[in-house]
């Protein structure tokens, strides 16, 4: 019938995300983690890439964050390889300068005139939890709620933030979080670190519900083994995993999938510990700063070829074995090809949601106003300790 997409061109809409497309114009809807904020000092710049975008981020001497187009609109060289000067930036070619906002406010060669004439691409930022968010819708920004968490915003705790770049598309990586299955093999595999230990290798009965803020996950293995996870739209997984020791706190973890461009992904991660007293909460910084810069897929060769699997079992074994099992469906899944089962009802939720709101918005529809929502309160204990949330 007239209107009607193929299969595989239904499950396409699920992976392209650049400008233009249906559900790139869903995400920029939405405010977006593209960097650490310790990652970029002020009156530095560097590139950045964000859904098939050419960008550059930059601080002011004041310190406050600014992105703006990858290119100079004169003569298209690169915007960061030039000067940060008080809150602009300055184009390195012929010194056409430029606010946050977007607005040429010098073009020497070209007379007093010109500047008023000139903008570039600007989105607004927001620094929250070691991140630094922005927005790149085009009408007004909502407001920063949805990305938040109770959990990381408490007193006494230790927040770290980290970004990997994983070489395949954002959708599969999604779709893992709505599969809590694969808990039981994926982070089995190769050796057991605790977050293995904590989930067993049970086969989980499955509920799936949407909800305000997106989809309510349980996993129940047993009474006192219940995974309740809530994913927010479009692509944030709260999880609580156990902490690098046995005795440790366990851990509010945040984890976005934001896309560089088809083929790559942002795998984007805060976690939230608990203060522990300066001995312990020293011990955990020094940790972070030994094993949190690790990345799987520089060692893709390693883990493939000769199933080297990492010294650290809490901070690098984890993301190794989803990166693994991810990279394993290739740099973009084909789709037309699987066989999805019963265990996967997760995944065709995730799917039907998602057709839903790019649909509305082709059809110049309203799509769902989502909001932020907390854990609920009656979550059963796992061994009599933390709440399983994860």
């Amino acid at each position: 019938m007239p209107g009607e997409h193929p299969q595989g061109d239904r499950l396409r809409l699920l992976t392209e995300t650049g400008p233009g497309t249906q559900m790139g114009g869903l995400l920029r809807k939405f405010w977006q983690p593209v960097a650490v904020s310790n990652s970029i000092k002020a009156g530095t710049a560097r590139p950045l890439r964000v859904m098939g975008e050419d960008l550059t981020l930059y601080r002011g001497e004041s310190g406050r964050a600014y992105l703006v187009a990858g290119r100079c609109a004169h003569r298209l060289t690169l915007l960061h390889t030039g000067w940060v000067q008080g809150e602009e930036i300055r184009c390195m070619y012929h010194g056409w300068k430029y606010a946050g906002s977007g607005e040429c406010t010098e073009a020497p060669a070209e007379g007093r005139a010109a500047p008023s004439r000139i903008r570039i691409t600007a989105y607004p930022v927001h620094e929250y939890c070691g991140l630094i968010f922005t927005y790149m819708g085009r009408d007004a920004p909502p407001e920063f709620d949805l990305p938040r968490k109770a959990a990381f915003e408490l007193p006494n705790l230790l927040v770290f933030a980290r970004i990997q770049v994983w070489p395949c598309n954002w959708f599969q990586m999604i779709e893992n979080s709505l599969d809590a299955v694969h808990v039981s093999f994926v982070h089995l595999a190769g050796k057991v670190g605790p977050f293995g230990e904590a989930v067993t290798a049970a086969i989980p009965k499955l509920d799936y519900s949407e909800t305000d803020a997106g989809i309510r996950q349980v996993a129940t293995r047993s009474n006192n083994n219940v995974r309740i996870s809530d994913w927010s739209f479009p692509n944030n997984n709260h999880i609580v995993t156990p902490g690098r020791t046995k005795d440790a706190p366990w851990v509010h973890r945040g984890v976005w999938n934001v896309p560089v461009d088809d083929t790559h992904t942002y795998k984007v991660g805060v976690y939230a510990i608990p203060s522990a007293g300066p001995e312990a909460d020293r011990a955990t910084a020094e940790h972070f700063e030994r094993y949190g810069d690790y990345n799987p897929a520089d060692h893709h060769d390693a883990l493939f070829t000769d199933k080297m699997w990492p010294e650290d079992a809490s901070l690098q074994l984890t993301p190794a074995q989803d990166y693994v099992a991810m990279m394993g469906q290739g740099t973009i899944v084909d789709r037309t090809q699987e066989r999805l089962g019963q265990s996967d009802l997760g995944v065709a939720l995730l799917r039907r949601i998602f057709w839903r709101e790019m649909e509305a918005l082709r059809e110049g529809r309203a799509t769902k106003q989502w909001r932020r929502i907390e854990h609920g309160d009656e979550v059963p204990l796992q061994s009599g300790r933390d709440p399983l949330v994860v």
